[in-house]
């Protein structure tokens, strides 16, 4: 699950880790694509094969030695989900944070999805 991951990368980030690994999903690969393309990982690989697949994350640092992952909210849970309409997208920390939905188009950051007009299920927002 999603959760698990980003706590993961979390973590390892707080103990000034150089990389990570955790198990394949297609929801977290489809959310690693997110955060790599934004900047708030390193490069991302999948190593194995079928039923032992892993990723392997660089993890990102900023010049201070912190990392690029400062904050994680979980929105969505089991036990409540949030779902908003595309006019009710908003910036995370005025832009410099990322919110991270899933829409019927599949998983995607609420700047994509507020110019694709689709609304979905809130994920959770990282800065």
């Amino acid at each position: 699950m999603y959760t698990d991951l980003l706590i993961k990368i979390k973590n390892a980030q707080a103990v000034k880790m150089e990389s990570v690994k955790t198990s394949y999903s297609v929801m977290d690969n489809a959310i690693l694509e997110i955060l790599e393309k934004k900047g708030f990982v390193g490069a991302v690989s999948v190593k194995g094969r079928a039923p032992k697949k892993v990723f392997e994350i660089n993890l990102k640092y900023a010049k201070d030695g912190t990392g690029a992952i400062r904050e994680v909210k979980i929105l969505s849970k089991p036990s409540r989900h949030l779902y908003v309409g595309y006019g009710e997208i908003r910036p995370v920390k005025q832009g410099f944070g990322l919110l991270v939905m899933s829409t019927s188009k599949g998983i995607m950051d609420g700047q994509s999805a507020r110019k694709a007009k689709l609304g979905g299920e809130l994920l959770f927002e990282i800065s």
